[in-house]
C-alpha cells in the first residue's frame, strides 16, 4: 500500500511540474524594447551631385584667314587685355593680294575717267544733233559701268585690307589664356569653321560649377539655394556657392536623364581651377533646433498581444491602426502618425506631426519632450521597422499617400 501511495505521489508531482511548465511557457512575457532618447537638432534635406568647374565666360579665339603662324605673344596662363595682340600670321600673300586689289582700283579709276570724257563728248555732239542717239546711249552706259566696276574694285580692296588686319589676332576680352593650340610655323586653314588658336577665360575670380542632377531630384532644386562642395585638389576645404540656373535641356547619362544646374562660386584666391571635379551638396531645406527622432520610431508598432494588455479605447486603437506607417513608406511633411514613449515598463502612444526627413532622422512635433525614451524596435512578433529599407538610399522609398491630418 505504501509503495502504491509513493508511486501515485511521484506521478502527481511530475504531472504538476509538467502542467506548471506549460502554463509558464504560455504565459505572456513583457518584450524587451529598443529605445532612444528624444533629442533636438537640425534636419536638412540635401541633394548630392557631381560636376565640373568652369569659367563664367570662356571665348575661343580663332583665325578668320588662312596662313602660317609667324609670332605668338601669349601662352598658357598669360593674362591678356581686350584688344591685345596674341598672335600674328604671315602676311606675305595677304599683302600681295591687297596690292593687287589696289592696282585694280587705280585701273578702274582710269577707266572711269576715260568713259566720262567719252560720255561728255557724245553728249555735246548729241545736243548739236551731230551724233546719233545710239552713240549717246552707248557712251552713257560705258560710263555707268566703269563707275560700278570702280565700286566693285574698291570693295575688293576693302576686303583684302580686312583680311590683312585679321592676320593680326587680338584678344576679344580681358582674361587668362587657359589653352594654346598652335605653335610658331604651324599652318592654320580657315574654311567653314575657324580654327581655334587660344581659349581665354574671362574672370577666374568668379567660377561656375556645372552639376549633373538626376531627374528624380531636379524638382527640388530652385534658384538661390545654397550649395557646398569639395574638390579632390583641396580635400580638407569646403567651398560654397548658390544655384544660379536650372537648364531645361536634359542630358542622358547611362540611360538616365540628368539636368545641368549652374552654381555660381566666388574664387578670390584663384584656388579653384577650370575642369576640377566637384562633389556637390545642394541644401534643399533645413529646419534648425527642432525635435528629431530616428525614422524607425515612426515605423514601430507593438505586437498585438502587447496592445491587448494596454486596454486602450477602441477609438484610439482605430486611430493607431489607420495612421500606421509601413516600413517602406516615408511620410510627407504634415502627415500625422503615432510614436511610442516608454514610461517605466509601459508604452504610451503619442500622436505627432512629421516634418523634414534627411534619410536617418525625421522632424516631429507634438506632445513629446526632449529626454524621453522613444521606442525604435524590439518586442517579439512586433511590427519591426525595416530600417535597412528606410535608411538605405539604394532601396526604393514609397511616399505617403495619406493626407495631412
Amino acid at each position: 500500500m505504501k509503495k502504491a501511495i509513493i508511486i501515485i505521489s511521484v506521478i502527481l508531482v511530475i504531472g504538476g511540474g509538467v502542467t506548471w511548465y506549460f502554463i509558464s511557457a504560455n504565459k505572456y512575457k513583457p518584450p524587451v524594447w529598443k529605445t532612444a532618447k528624444i533629442d533636438t537638432g537640425n534636419v536638412s534635406v540635401n541633394i548630392t551631385a557631381t560636376g565640373s568647374l568652369n569659367a563664367v565666360t570662356t571665348v575661343q579665339v580663332g583665325a578668320q584667314v588662312s596662313g602660317i603662324v609667324s609670332k605668338l605673344f601669349a601662352d598658357f596662363n598669360t593674362v591678356v587685355k581686350k584688344g591685345q595682340i596674341v598672335a600674328t600670321l604671315d602676311t606675305t600673300l595677304l599683302f600681295a593680294s591687297m596690292r593687287d586689289a589696289a592696282a585694280s582700283v587705280e585701273k578702274a579709276k582710269v577707266q572711269v575717267e576715260l568713259t566720262k570724257q567719252q560720255f561728255i563728248r557724245a553728249d555735246t555732239l548729241f545736243r548739236e544733233k551731230v551724233a546719233a542717239k545710239a552713240d549717246y546711249d552707248l557712251a552713257y552706259s560705258n560710263y555707268k559701268q566703269a563707275k560700278a566696276d570702280l565700286l566693285s574694285k574698291m570693295a575688293t580692296l576693302d576686303h583684302e585690307k580686312t583680311n590683312l588686319r585679321y592676320a593680326t589676332i587680338k584678344a576679344p576680352i580681358n582674361g587668362t589664356v587657359i589653352s594654346r593650340n598652335v605653335d610658331v610655323g604651324q599652318t592654320v586653314i580657315s574654311s567653314f569653321n575657324a580654327p581655334t588658336l587660344f581659349t581665354i577665360a574671362n574672370d577666374l575670380t568668379q567660377m561656375q560649377v556645372l552639376a549633373n542632377v538626376d531627374e528624380a531630384d531636379i524638382g527640388q532644386v530652385k534658384v538661390g539655394q545654397e550649395t557646398v562642395f569639395t574638390v579632390d585638389a583641396y580635400p580638407y576645404e569646403v567651398f560654397r556657392g548658390s544655384v544660379a540656373q536650372v537648364r531645361l535641356q536634359p542630358v542622358i547619362v547611362q540611360n538616365v536623364n540628368n539636368y545641368i544646374v549652374v552654381i555660381n562660386v566666388a574664387n578670390p584666391d584663384l584656388k579653384l581651377l577650370p575642369g576640377l571635379t566637384a562633389n556637390i551638396t545642394i541644401k534643399v531645406n533645413e529646419h534648425r533646433h527642432i525635435i528629431k527622432v530616428s525614422v524607425n520610431a515612426i515605423h514601430f508598432m507593438p505586437p498585438d498581444e502587447y496592445l491587448k494588455t494596454l486596454k486602450l479605447p477602441d477609438s484610439v486603437m482605430e486611430n493607431i491602426q489607420s495612421m500606421k506607417i509601413a516600413s517602406n513608406e516615408i511620410p510627407r511633411p504634415g502627415d500625422v502618425c503615432y510614436v511610442w514613449i516608454k514610461n517605466g515598463t509601459v508604452l504610451q502612444p503619442k500622436q505627432v506631426t512629421v516634418g523634414l526627413f534627411d534619410g536617418t532622422f525625421i522632424e516631429v512635433s507634438g506632445d513629446i519632450k526632449r529626454g524621453e525614451d522613444i521606442v525604435t524596435g524590439g518586442g517579439t512578433g512586433s511590427s519591426q521597422p525595416a530600417s535597412t529599407t528606410a535608411n538605405n538610399p539604394f532601396m526604393p522609398k514609397m511616399p505617403s499617400r495619406r493626407g495631412t491630418r
